[in-house]
């Protein structure tokens, strides 16, 4: 018997797991494919500041403090496992094409302003100096030095390392159903007839966190999201481009030594598995508009995942109303970035009782009021 199982082995579910046994719990963790979920299409991005939208300010703090805490996280992952997990600290560039696009960035702009965050404007000239690819059609851009990226498969082979290495214990199964006695969760019912006896469950299934059977009624959908994975790109870009390409958004991701990530389509298509040719072309299409070069590169992969998607796309985090289980999911964009503050949070949560202030705005209980 563990203190806790961890139902999912993505970058949430491992981060929980190994911030657990450090503070000296017995874990488990279930998951048929670790890895190969969200965190597998991930594009890696940490970008706060750029994501920063009316009405989610709470949740910007909370990813502004994970991003604080990432250079850290980043580096004692890499000791711990040996695996370089790829954290890019040059910055995004978010350009603008038509007069409607630099409408919505000057809006953009004076909201980050009226929030105190570092935001460069930046003219088309200024935008090309930094970022020598991007088309000279470009309007008028934003810089923000701040926000970063990291290569989220990377990032998730070093933090299963660094969990085993602790004494965290994998189980390569699928997860059927939470096991409940008495009215509390007393583990996991796994496929086969397996049963995983915990102290606490963690429920950290990304997209599939309510379907689970034996999980009180959660807000978590799916949303679809289709995106590319490019290579030959060595030298093209130096940190992320965000473009609104006459109204449209696309991102463009470099990684590792000549990778580059284009997404992504934004879905509400349930647990759809197809990667469509008119998503690979709208992507495409977007893409070359604002770095040109990209027509000279190899396309490599295409996928298609699911975001876990909440009413106010911020994480669902603590307890679920039924003892012993405890939720770590609802991440929708921001699943790497905040998976350092989450397995912060989550630990913490397990050994003391408590979550911390920070994570006390996104329990389940928001949605119930």
């Amino acid at each position: 018997m563990s203190d806790v199982v961890v139902a999912g082995g993505g970058l949430i579910g491992l981060s929980v797991a190994w911030r657990s046994a450090q503070r000296g719990l017995s874990v488990t963790v279930v998951d048929e494919a670790p890895g190969a979920g969200a965190s597998f299409a991930a594009a890696g991005m940490l970008a706060p500041v750029t994501e920063a939208a009316y009405g989610e300010e709470a949740l910007l703090r909370l990813c502004l403090e994970s991003l604080r805490r990432f250079p850290g996280f980043a580096a004692e992952v890499e000791r711990a496992s040996g695996v370089d997990v790829g954290l890019r600290t040059a910055g995004t560039v978010v350009a603008g094409f038509d007069a409607d696009d630099m409408r919505a960035l000057d809006a953009l702009h004076a909201f980050q302003q009226e929030l105190g965050l570092d935001v460069e404007r930046l003219t088309p000239r200024q935008a090309r100096r930094r970022e020598p690819s991007l088309t000279q059609r470009l309007r008028g851009a934003l810089h923000v030095a701040g926000d970063h990226s990291v290569d989220g498969r990377a990032l998730h082979a070093g933090l299963l390392v660094a969990a085993e290495a602790v004494g965290v214990r994998l189980v390569r199964s699928r997860v059927e159903t939470v096991r409940v006695d008495g009215g509390r969760a007393t583990g996991l019912r796994l496929v086969g007839g397996e049963e995983v006896a915990a102290d606490a469950v963690v429920l950290a299934l990304g997209a599939r966190s309510a379907s689970l059977p034996g999980v009180p009624p959660l807000p978590v959908r799916p949303v679809k999201g289709q995106i590319l994975r490019l290579g030959g790109a060595a030298g093209l870009l130096q940190g992320t481009v965000r473009a609104l390409v006459r109204g449209r958004q696309v991102y463009l991701v470099p990684y590792a030594t000549d990778g580059l990530v284009v997404g992504a389509t934004v879905e509400d298509r349930g647990f759809d598995t197809a990667v469509t040719a008119g998503g690979v072309h709208d992507l495409l299409r977007d893409a070359i508009e604002v770095v040109p070069g990209i027509t000279e590169l190899e396309l490599v992969e295409t996928l298609a995942r699911w975001r876990p998607g909440s009413p106010d796309n911020a994480p669902v985090l603590g307890p679920s109303g039924l003892p012993g289980l405890v939720l770590a999911t609802g991440h929708y964009r921001n699943g790497v970035l905040l998976t350092p503050v989450t397995g912060d949070a989550i630990a913490g949560l397990l050994v003391s009782g408590e979550l911390s202030e920070l994570s006390a705005p996104f329990t389940i209980d928001r949605f119930r009021r």
